[in-house]
């Protein structure tokens, strides 16, 4: 079947109308014949995949229905059918959120392609959503501890505003786990995040990354770029490894927080961005500045906010809870049946000295799925991570 409509017209010959030529094109037709009727069906099944509803009916007209509608089933496409004194009234429905009008009486082939297209866009907004849960999954915190919990609340306060935040942790730790949940709790939200690891690029590249370059700037300068403080504008740049910078990108980045503007490499035009700041780095910046190596001034422009990600040393109570989110999740991946994990293997696991952090406990119960049984025991971890 093409799909599910409803259609809401008090009006029998319209409904009859519209039932007939829809249902030869495949599709489930249910009807509604006032605005109250209409309420009460899109209340009872939020399933439809597309509504067409009349603007003038008895009981409540067609806005007060599409208001409904958008509480109860917001990404269901809302057609409106608009008399030729209506048409004013149609056009300020689209603005409140509907799809599109058709004119009385409906031209056929305009209807349906309005359909399809409503439709199109319906599949491709679950899509999205879908596609963003799914990342969102990836990026999960897993665990209840006490010093977990601490720097998740102080998330919770710090993410609705503005407020540069700077976390310290070593590698592994879900520095950027961090990162992204203060983006994904912020205002920013709509706007991308955008990362730049400071570590992985040369020192004589990181400017052009970070502001861009005009064309012919250098020799391999063979077009125009656009640097991550313009690609951030509107969200979040979050700049990990920060103290891997050279101290001239940081006197760079020190007047772009200052002032709200960057100069592509190469050119004299001041272009202004609007970016929140989040940095990251595995280094005691303090001793970095003692050695001369990190500019004090760039260093309190970047920590209004102070995060402290604990190792999963100071959080081996998190262990088992990590451990069973990693089993759903990679054999989920694997497409394989879930195993589990005894609790003299959480123990063993709990023993264990985790240099390598949450990233290393991802890598050895991956090894332990693919090397166990149906259950991961004491034994499976002495064996294959531990070795006897």
């Amino acid at each position: 079947m093409a799909g599910s409509i409803l259609i809401i017209d008090d009006e029998r010959s319209i409904r009859n109308t519209l039932s007939e030529i829809l249902g030869f094109e495949g599709y489930r037709i249910t009807e509604a014949v006032d605005g109250l009727d209409a309420i009460k069906k899109i209340s009872e099944d939020v399933t439809y995949d597309c509504i067409l509803c009349d603007i003038k009916m008895p009981k409540a007209d067609g806005l007060e229905v599409l208001e409904k509608a958008q509480e109860v089933c917001p990404d269901t496409p809302f057609i409106m059918i608009s008399g030729h004194g209506n048409i004013e009234t149609a056009v300020d429905a689209v603005k409140r959120g509907a799809f599109d009008y058709i004119s009385k009486p409906p031209d056929l082939n305009r209807l349906l392609i309005t359909i399809r297209n409503a439709m199109e866009r319906k599949v491709l907004v679950s899509e999205t959503k879908s596609l963003k849960k799914k990342i969102s999954k990836g990026y999960e915190i897993v665990g209840s501890s006490p010093k977990l919990k601490s720097v998740l609340e102080m998330v919770d306060k710090v993410a609705p505003t503005d407020a540069r935040v700077l976390i310290t942790g070593s590698n592994g730790s879900g520095k950027e786990l961090v990162a992204r949940r203060v983006h994904d709790l912020s205002n920013r939200n709509r706007a991308p995040i955008v990362e730049v690891n400071c570590a992985a690029i040369p020192s004589e590249l990181i400017e052009s990354e970070l502001f861009g370059h005009e064309k012919g700037s250098f020799t391999s300068a063979v077009k125009q770029r656009i640097g991550k403080f313009e690609q951030a504008s509107g969200g979040t740049l979050f700049l990990d490894e920060i103290g891997d910078m050279s101290l001239s990108a940081q006197a760079k980045v020190l007047r772009a927080l200052q002032e709200g503007k960057i100069t592509r490499v190469g050119g004299d035009k001041e272009i202004s961005v609007n970016v929140r700041v989040i940095a990251a780095t595995n280094k005691d910046l303090k001793k970095e500045i003692g050695a001369g190596n990190f500019r004090e001034d760039l260093y309190h422009r970047l920590s209004v906010i102070l995060l402290h990600m604990p190792s999963l040393n100071d959080r081996k109570e998190d262990i088992q809870e990590l451990c069973e989110h990693f089993i759903k999740q990679i054999c989920n991946d694997y497409g394989i049946a879930t195993k589990s994990i005894d609790a003299a293997a959480i123990s063993k696991l709990e023993e264990h000295n985790w240099t390598g952090n949450i990233r290393e406990l991802r890598n050895v119960v991956e090894r332990l799925i693919i090397l166990s049984d149906k259950v991961i025991t004491q034994d499976d971890v002495e064996r294959y991570i531990f070795l006897k």
